[in-house]
């Protein structure tokens, strides 16, 4: 069973998963090529070498058969364990408990080696459907008060399979750093009664100098102090605390500009690795006036080393007008 432990100091979580790497050997990674040869659970045909399925949409078959579309499945080595009790205790001046939680994987096509960027829009839309349907589902069960989506696009991202896929994670804790963005984002509507997103959305469509593009519905821009080169943000217009909130035409919408969005970053950046995160509300919160949901891409172009992880200070070589005026020059892509 994994087990959650909180640091006394910073009250930051961490997942011991003991199911995982045990062992130095454990952490010795493949090389890329090796990986190019086994046999990918996540293909066509091979639906049986993954747990059973929790969500498909299908053109055909019955479940755990070719004929879907998407495909959503636990992870077959899970961070945290769905079944049990969450058992608090303390253990002397430290407290932990139960690692319970939900893992996912969205298998995001059946097409082995294409990228989300050359996906058509609307197999991202039903990706994205996924997303909203998983999180709807999961937050009925009241032990769960985060649920992370997020992507890991290439090896240098932290991808072990090259089959397009994104992960569902569904924590009993509210993350210390989504702890600090909404409380910092009430604390700023608590002073201007105005969401802080929304301003900035305002103020980088006025100013056009950071913005990447943007729909009647989004925005996409280079954040003023970016951790890392390249670093986007994908912000709703609309105030919106909880992405599952979403609406169609919404999700259609933002199918268009992460495609673009990508591909315009592989254009310049010769396809590099990335990550994305959705950051979105707790799941068990009403909706929320100061927080609005936003989808973060961020491009492994730099390391983070021993300055950034005894500071919390990131060093960019990439001031932000520059990444924005390279990725608006991109066109459409």
């Amino acid at each position: 069973m994994p087990e959650l432990r909180k640091d006394p100091i910073t009250g930051r979580w961490v997942i011991i998963a003991t199911d995982r790497a045990k062992r130095p050997t454990d952490f010795i990674r493949q090389p890329v090529a090796a990986a190019t040869t086994r046999v990918c659970p996540f293909d066509y045909g091979n639906e049986h070498k993954t747990p059973p399925e929790i969500l498909a949409y299908r053109n055909s078959g019955r479940r755990d058969e070719p004929g879907w579309r998407v495909r959503v499945v636990p992870n077959k080595f899970p961070v945290l364990g769905i079944e049990g009790d969450l058992n608090r205790q303390g253990e002397g001046m430290y407290d932990k408990m139960n690692g319970i939680g939900a893992h996912e994987v969205i298998i995001e096509t059946p097409e082995h080696a294409v990228t989300v960027a050359e996906m058509p829009e609307k197999q991202i839309e039903e990706v994205l459907w996924a997303f909203k349907d998983r999180v709807n589902d999961l937050k009925k069960d009241r032990r769960f008060r985060y649920i992370l989506l997020f992507k890991n696009h290439g090896e240098a991202a932290g991808a072990s399979l090259e089959h397009p896929h994104s992960q569902l994670i569904a924590l009993p804790v509210i993350p210390k750093r989504v702890a600090e963005e909404v409380a910092a984002s009430k604390q700023f509507y608590d002073f201007k009664e105005r969401c802080i997103f929304c301003d900035i959305i305002r103020q980088e469509s006025t100013q056009g100098v950071r913005l990447v593009t943007e729909t009647d519905r989004f925005t996409v821009l280079e954040p003023y102090a970016p951790r890392f080169p390249f670093e986007t943000w994908i912000l709703p217009k609309r105030h919106e605390s909880h992405f599952e909130d979403s609406e169609a035409p919404s999700l259609q919408n933002l199918a268009w500009v992460l495609r673009t969005t990508l591909r315009k970053i592989d254009k310049v950046l010769e396809r590099p690795a990335y990550n994305f995160v959705v950051h979105s509300a707790p799941v068990q919160d009403p909706f929320l006036p100061h927080y609005h949901w936003h989808l973060e891409i961020i491009p492994k172009l730099t390391k983070v080393a021993g300055f950034e992880w005894g500071t919390g200070f990131y060093i960019n070589p990439t001031p932000p007008e520059e990444s924005a005026r390279f990725l608006r020059d991109a066109g459409l892509a």
